[in-house]
């Protein structure tokens, strides 16, 4: 626990930080203009402090650069969220009026009783990714907004309008054909040509940035790519918005974190789940765009886990859920590789951890291939798994077909120790797929342990059952 909690309240044109103690006490307050000093400032009026922490409310986004200067200062930041900050404010006795100092005050606060807050990192490449991402998606809305504005405008010159996707070349085509017969038409159509030329210009920065967009996620090395339907654009929104894997204690914690874990509304002995509107929805609409695409294509392994569902009774959307939380664990549990394997080749040739690496174990399982392999090449990396695979009727038969989350890299954590933080929906009480008992469970029903039991050589097991026993 740090001896002072420095909160800031970070603004464009200001910055408010106030210093508390371990027992919350206040210890001073500065208020700083946002120039290229507000960091020296800020460490010359902290400097009667050495033991302290800065907490930045916001420190991926209105508090980045302060909290960057502050990290290449030498000190300790850490990222408190605003609705955490607001909640400290607003549960507060005495003085919670809403105003820059009382702010500060509740993320220091924040910060110092909660222990999950993040710690900030210096940008890496992930950083990169993230930039290249954001402008993509930036790109990608403004040509929305144009093309509904040129159909606007078409819909006033072609009767009926036009009534399937229109694309650049589609629009000329269609302007070359109208004729104004008046100056009210004749403007409509100088109007739809501007529009005509922002939409080409739109596109083609769209495909400028998607080429940096390859080209970043190349450099990155991670094998997201490799899952059927992540391509770098994908790959570029969720290695931006995750960072740090090992933030993520479990995949339910991760699946929670991108809102593809239902959220329990329990009462009594009743036992519900819902759809999460929760967690990061860049994530969510990257893993939602991923399953999109393999329902589409019929022979991906997705595709066939997403009619199993249907067969079970699901609903199109359960089942699109349902796949999306498998996509989930997968990216998951690709990332975790990519860490081991960056950790690996950072410790270098020789050590332990290199043993265990992704590399080295990604051809224990050559035939479980999550979801299909989607680019097959030199430069394929064999996609990776969840902790353990999701229970389906496969598993609880025993046949020898695999489900779409079969690992193909040993997981972080033992097997053994599967969490159920969040459970999905194949987990949930009254689901389709339910686990059997283990053999040794049913030594108390009146049969014998396997390891006790007589019977000839050359006779499995599974044939020894005659008595109806599943």
């Amino acid at each position: 626990m740090a001896v002072v909690m420095i909160g800031v309240d970070p603004h464009k044109a200001s910055h408010t930080a106030v210093a508390i103690s371990a027992a919350e006490e206040p210890l001073g307050e500065l208020r700083v203009r946002a120039c290229a000093a507000q960091a020296e400032r800020l460490l010359a009026w902290a400097a009667a402090w050495p033991e302290r922490t800065w907490a930045v409310e916001g420190a991926g986004g209105l508090g980045h650069l302060l909290a960057q200067q502050l990290l290449a200062a030498g000190d300790r930041v850490v990222d408190v969220p605003p609705k955490l900050g607001a909640r400290v404010r607003l549960l507060a006795a005495g003085d919670t009026n809403k105003n820059d100092p009382n702010d500060a005050r509740s993320v220091a606060v924040a910060a110092l009783r909660s222990a999950g807050v993040r710690e900030v990192r210096s940008d890496d490449h992930a950083v990169v990714l993230k930039v290249w991402s954001k402008r993509y998606r930036d790109l990608g809305r403004t040509r929305t907004q144009v093309v509904c504005r040129l159909h606007a405008v078409l819909c006033d010159l072609v009767p009926g309008g036009v009534s399937r996707p229109i694309y650049a070349s589609h629009a000329a085509r269609i302007l070359q054909q109208i004729t104004p017969p008046d100056a009210v038409a004749a403007a409509r159509c100088e109007l739809a040509a501007a529009f005509l030329e922002d939409l080409r210009r739109i596109d083609a920065q769209l495909r400028e940035t998607r080429k940096k967009l390859a080209v970043a996620v190349q450099a990155a090395g991670t094998s997201l790519t490799g899952l059927f339907g992540v391509g770098p654009v994908i790959a570029a929104a969720v290695i931006g918005d995750v960072r740090d894997v090992s933030r993520f204690g479990s995949r339910d914690h991760f699946a929670a974190c991108n809102g593809t874990a239902p959220i329990e509304v329990s009462s009594g002995p009743r036992k519900i789940y819902r759809l999460s509107r929760r967690g990061n929805r860049r994530l969510n609409h990257a893993i939602h765009m991923a399953a999109v695409t393999q329902v589409r294509h019929r022979h991906s392994q997705g595709r066939a886990y997403y009619d199993k569902k249907l067969a079970e009774g699901k609903t199109p959307k359960e089942a699109l859920r349902s796949l999306k939380r498998q996509v989930s664990n997968a990216i998951f549990a690709c990332l975790q590789a990519d860490a081991r394997r960056a950790a690996a080749h950072a410790e270098g040739p020789g050590g332990q951890q290199g043993n265990g690496s992704a590399a080295c174990a990604a051809g224990l399982h050559p035939r479980h291939r999550l979801f299909g392999q989607a680019t097959p090449g030199p430069g394929h990396h064999t996609t990776t798994a969840a902790a353990s695979p999701a229970p389906g009727p496969a598993h609880a038969r025993g046949g020898a077909g695999h489900s779409p989350v079969a690992a193909s890299v040993p997981p972080a954590t033992p097997q053994g120790q599967a969490e159920r933080l969040q459970p999905s929906e194949d987990e949930r009480p009254g689901g389709a797929a339910r686990r059997r008992p283990h053999p040794a469970a049913r030594k108390g029903r009146g049969q014998r342990s396997p390891a006790k039991t007589q019977r000839p050589k050359g006779t499995s097991h599974a044939a020894k059952r005659t008595d109806g026993t599943p």
